[in-house]
């Protein structure tokens, strides 16, 4: 049964929220912060409680995610600064050739944007795309898709990117099943919202590369592709490796408690990271020339969007809290077991909301995380369903990218659009993206 006063309380929380961001343009973070205290003003909570309850939410959100977000960024910007972005993109482009180059592009940002940000990764891309374009002079959008496709579905599916990682720690879902599904889910989005439309979209728009730039010459002297190949790798490895050990697909017997102690410690996110920064600040810096004093700036400039994601994080994590301890999110979890409603697509269609509204993909995973967890509270959901919610929530951020997001404009003045074409092309392909891989998780919830 509904209690009107909780039910207001989480609508006003949440258009509170949305009038800040868009009305008035206050950064996310002290919005959440700002529509938290209101959901507790409406739902009748004391003042003192109201402030116990946002320091319960930050601090245990922050303990996990400003780690792994941290040690993330650092690890990233060491691979951009040694140039293993582009080694690895090169190195695929020379196997698959011209004529099967939007697959190699789509296969370079599927894993290059798992340490690298986003927008850093496509700037760094973007003039292999350019000279692809000049040598083939098809249209650049035949290639500028699958890789935008490929950085897209990784930075929202995989972690240890930001938003994945975040919403993970918000629902408490195990990393590992959420890179092992987001691996399931996103090859096959990104094969349709990449190469398959870059086909398509790039017979009706025909866009040519900016004239060349001198500096797009330039020669320089990349890591071994094995070598960045495998750097990437090992967290991921090390995570994976601790999640299938202590699953139920493999049994106590099998394998030695001692041994499972001390992959537990080793495949826990914090040291697997820490181990692939180690070895990345040795291989790609100081055998490479880079003094102690170039490696610590490098790190020290990570942190600055490293920052506003852990905070943004944080808020995400008082809003979850305050949801859970006035009571809302267990009324909201029993309301939409009774209207058969799943949690998936609750999530999903929560994020698109979000999404749409203010147009940060992150915002809206952490908002739909903060608003759907609450809903997990005495369930028997298992982590398996708990990494697919990560998903569904990832890709109903992913959609409609449009003039509301900074993402828009960058792939637009990159790739010489006009509006009515990055709609045409960018919007469609998150469009694609979000709505392909949300099918793809429904079907995976039948069979898992």
């Amino acid at each position: 049964m509904l209690d009107y006063n909780l039910l207001l309380a989480v609508f006003s929380g949440v258009l509170i929220l949305l009038v800040l961001i868009l009305r008035f343009k206050i950064q996310a973070f002290i919005s959440l912060l700002i529509a938290s205290i209101v959901v507790g003003i409406v739902a009748g909570m004391p003042p003192k409680e109201i402030i116990t309850t946002m320091q319960q939410g930050m601090g245990s959100t922050l303990g996990f995610v400003a780690l792994v977000v941290g040690l993330g960024a650092i690890f990233g910007s060491i691979l951009e600064q040694s140039g293993g972005a582009e080694a690895l993109a090169n190195y695929l482009l020379s196997k698959f050739g011209d004529k099967r180059a939007s697959w190699a592009l789509m296969l370079a940002g599927f894993f290059i944007a798992i340490p690298v940000f986003f927008d850093v990764a496509f700037i760094i891309l973007i003039p292999l795309v350019y000279s692809l374009q000049r040598r083939t002079k098809k249209s650049l959008l035949l290639y500028a898709i699958p890789l935008l496709a490929g950085l897209a579905i990784t930075h929202s599916f995989i972690p240890p990117t930001p938003g994945p990682v975040a919403v993970a720690d918000i629902l408490k879902a195990d990393l590992g099943w959420v890179i092992l599904f987001g691996f399931i889910v996103g090859v096959p989005t990104a094969i349709l919202s990449g190469p398959i439309f870059a086909n398509y979209i790039s017979k009706k728009i025909y866009i040519e590369a900016p004239k060349m730039e001198l500096n797009e010459q330039e020669a320089k002297d990349y890591p071994a592709v094995r070598l960045i190949l495998l750097i990437i790798g090992i967290p991921i490895v090390l995570i994976i490796g601790n999640t299938v050990l202590n699953s139920p697909l493999v049994s106590n017997d099998s394998i030695s408690i001692q041994f499972k102690e001390w992959m537990a410690m080793i495949g826990n996110p914090f040291v697997a990271l820490i181990i692939a920064n180690l070895i990345a600040w040795y291989v790609l810096g100081i055998k490479r020339g880079l003094s102690k004093d170039e490696l610590l700036k490098i790190a020290t400039n990570s942190m600055g969007p490293a920052g506003l994601i852990i905070l943004l994080t944080g808020a995400g994590g008082v809003f979850k809290q305050m949801l859970i301890n006035t009571g809302t999110g267990e009324m909201l979890a029993n309301y939409f077991a009774t209207m058969g409603i799943s949690m998936l697509f609750f999530g999903f269609f929560i994020a698109v909301l979000v999404r749409i509204l203010q147009g940060s993909a992150t915002v809206a995973m952490i908002t739909a995380a903060g608003v759907t967890a609450p809903l997990l509270i005495n369930t028997d959901i298992t982590q398996i369903d708990k990494a697919l919610l990560v998903i569904a929530i990832a890709s109903g951020a992913s959609i409609m990218s449009h003039v509301n997001d900074s993402g828009f404009w960058l792939v637009g003045k990159y790739l010489g659009l006009n509006e009515k074409q990055t709609f045409k092309s960018w919007t469609i392909m998150t469009t694609i993206l979000a709505v392909s891989s949300f099918f793809i998780v429904s079907l995976l919830s039948l069979i898992v």
